[in-house]
C-alpha cells in the first residue's frame, strides 16, 4: 500500500512552473527522501501533498484515496521555518500544539513529557522558547509534530541546527517510528543522512523528477567505479592520468572516480610504485556524487 501517490501534479506561479508533471509513490512504512537543489520544487511539492496549495493539474492520493483535508489528522508536518512562540514556555507551547490536534490539555502534557524525556530536553520544559538553542528548538518542533501520534511524518530539513549527537538521536527515533509502520518523508540537503536512513528517493530539479527509485538500486546502477585510497606521499600520480576521470583529495584519503573502462588494478600498481599504500578499496559512489553528477548535467 502507498501512503502517498502523486500523479502528474503540476503547479505554476504566474509564468514560473515550480512543479512540472511530477509523479511519485511512497510506500507505507518507508523512509523516503525528497531531494534537489535550492528552488527545485521540493517545498512546492510538499505543500500540494498536504493541501496548503492545490495542483493546477494532476492528482494527489493519500492513504489509498483522493486527498481530503480529513487525512491531515493522520499527518505530522515539520516545516523548515520555525513556528514557535518565543515568549511561551516549552510545556505551555506543547500543550497548545496538542490541543490544536484535538488532544486534551492533560493528555498533551503527558505525551509532551514522554517525548521530552526521549529527546533529552525534559529539563527545559519550564523555560521560555527564546532561552533554548537552535538545536533545542528544533527538537521541540519535532516533538510537536509527533504529539497526536501521526501515521505519516513530513519533515523539511529536520536536521537543521542539530549537532552530531542530537542528529544521531533523531535518526534513532526516526528508525523506531519506521519500524512501527509509520511512513516518513523528509526533504534535506544532508546527503549523508539520506544514505543512512532512506530506502527510496526522488531527486527533483527544475520541478521535474530526474532520478527516483530504491536507493540501493540507484547506487547499484552506478557500479563500483570509485576507489578510496589512503597513501603516503604526493598525489601527482593522479594528475593527467588516463585511468582517472576525477578525484577529491580529503587530506587523510583520496576518492577517485575511475575513467570509463579503466582497470582499477592498473591504478593500484601505479600508486604502489609511487607511494606507500595503506588502503585501496573499490566503493559505490556516494549519494552526494550521484546528486552532483545528475543535477550538474547540462540537460538536467
Amino acid at each position: 500500500m502507498y501512503t502517498v501517490e502523486l500523479d502528474q501534479v503540476r503547479k505554476s506561479f504566474d509564468k514560473f512552473v515550480a512543479v512540472k508533471d511530477l509523479s511519485l509513490k511512497i510506500e507505507q512504512g518507508s523512509i523516503f527522501g525528497l531531494l534537489g537543489p535550492n528552488g527545485a520544487g521540493k517545498t512546492s511539492t510538499i505543500r500540494m501533498m498536504i493541501g496548503i496549495t492545490v495542483p493546477d493539474s494532476g492528482q494527489v492520493r493519500m492513504f489509498g484515496e483522493p486527498f481530503r483535508r480529513e487525512h491531515l489528522k493522520r499527518v505530522g508536518y515539520l516545516p523548515e521555518t520555525s513556528g514557535l512562540y518565543k515568549k511561551m514556555k516549552v510545556s505551555e507551547q506543547l500543550i497548545l500544539f496538542g490541543q490544536l490536534r484535538g488532544l486534551s490539555a492533560s493528555d498533551s502534557l503527558a505525551r509532551a513529557k514522554r517525548w521530552c524525556e526521549r529527546m533529552d530536553i525534559a529539563g527545559w520544559m519550564d523555560k521560555k522558547t527564546e532561552e533554548l538553542s537552535k538545536g533545542m528548538q528544533q527538537k521541540m518542533q519535532f516533538i510537536s509534530t509527533l504529539l497526536h501520534d501521526p501515521e505519516f511524518l513530513i519533515m523539511d530539513e529536520p536536521f537543521s541546527g542539530l549537532d552530531p549527537v542530537n542528529a544521531a538521536l533523531l535518526k534513532d527515533v526516526l528508525r523506531e517510528l519506521s519500524k512501527e509502520g509509520r511512513t516518513i518523508l523528509f526533504s534535506t540537503h544532508r546527503m549523508d543522512q539520506v544514505e543512512k536512513l532512506c530506502s527510496s528517493i526522488c531527486l527533483v530539479n527544475r520541478g521535474e523528477a530526474v532520478l527516483q527509485g530504491k536507493l540501493k538500486d540507484i547506487k547499484g546502477r552506478y557500479g563500483r567505479s570509485n576507489v578510496q585510497i589512503e597513501y603516503e606521499g604526493s598525489d601527482e600520480f593522479l594528475h593527467e592520468n588516463g585511468l582517472v576521470q576525477s578525484f577529491n583529495n580529503y587530506g587523510n584519503y583520496v576518492e577517485v572516480r575511475m575513467a570509463p573502462g579503466a582497470d582499477s588494478q592498473k591504478l593500484l600498481h601505479l600508486v604502489a610504485q609511487r607511494s606507500r599504500v595503506n588502503k585501496f578499496e573499490l566503493v559505490e559512489p556516494s549519494l552526494e556524487d550521484i546528486f552532483i553528477d545528475t543535477v550538474g548535467k547540462p540537460d538536467a
